[in-house]
């Protein structure tokens, strides 16, 4: 199944993977620009692992074994390297807080995403806060469609936009964009905002990915329905992470 949808969703992958919003990042300007736009989706990445993590395993107290063994480890192991690994100083870092840094050195505004994270820590709403916020549209819509399959809590769907949306698209993604801003930006000193990309490029592809496809398997099993709804949610996803590009490439242009 997992062939199958890898061949269905080919096209996809390809526009985004070729998506002309890498190579008009010209200048440091354009730059900081997607990087104020993604930090949002490096965020909402990790409210779909722990989403994953409170559903397939025990996060409550009093303990008890919940679901697959095996599941669990996945989702542990993912855990533990996306909250706390070595960041480019050789300290415990989130890789959120990796880009954050990364975005600081660019000379990127980090107010928006540390305001409309205190606004959710006080909310606890995602949704609702979407509907006034003044982040941009494209951002919203973005973070619409993730809350969405989280609040629906069904772990299959959850674990698709996972898989299929991040991880597994992640390294090839991420090679793309790195490539275009090494051109772009030779004498830029860009040293945190690539170790955050490479690092997440060798996670993904050597462990995470192939640790994820694992846990597709093991939620969906021989379900037709469950695949069939995977299937979907994988279109959907692919086609928000475009529409967030989209986004960012129209203001990109605007400045010019």
């Amino acid at each position: 199944m997992i062939k199958r949808i890898n061949e269905r969703i080919s096209p996809y992958r390809q526009t985004l993977l070729e998506h002309p919003l890498y190579s008009e990042i010209k200048t440091p300007a354009h730059l900081r620009l997607f990087m104020e736009h993604h930090v949002f989706a490096v965020w909402d990445f990790m409210s779909l692992l722990k989403a994953l993590q409170n559903g397939l395993t025990c996060t409550s107290v009093p303990w008890y074994p919940v679901g697959n063994p095996e599941t669990r480890y996945l989702i542990n192991e993912i855990v533990l390297a996306e909250e706390t690994d070595i960041n480019r100083q050789g300290e415990r870092q989130s890789h959120f807080e990796m880009y954050l840094d990364a975005m600081q050195k660019a000379g990127a505004d980090t107010t928006q995403i540390h305001a409309f994270i205190k606004k959710c820590q006080s909310n606890n709403d995602v949704l609702s806060l979407l509907k006034t916020d003044s982040i941009p549209e494209a951002i919203k819509a973005f973070l619409k469609f993730t809350f969405e399959i989280i609040e629906e809590g069904k772990m299959h769907k959850i674990a698709a936009a996972f898989t299929f949306g991040r991880e597994d698209l992640i390294p090839d993604m991420f090679t793309a964009i790195i490539r275009n801003v090494q051109r772009n930006f030779p004498d830029e000193d860009l040293t945190d905002f690539k170790y955050y990309f490479d690092r997440h490029i060798e996670l993904d592809e050597d462990e995470h990915g192939p640790m994820a496809l694992k846990m597709m398997s093991q939620l969906c099993g021989d379900d037709g329905k469950k695949w069939r709804e995977v299937e979907t949610t994988v279109h959907q996803s692919l086609k928000a992470r475009e529409a967030l590009w989209e986004g960012v490439l129209t203001q990109i242009l605007a400045t010019k």
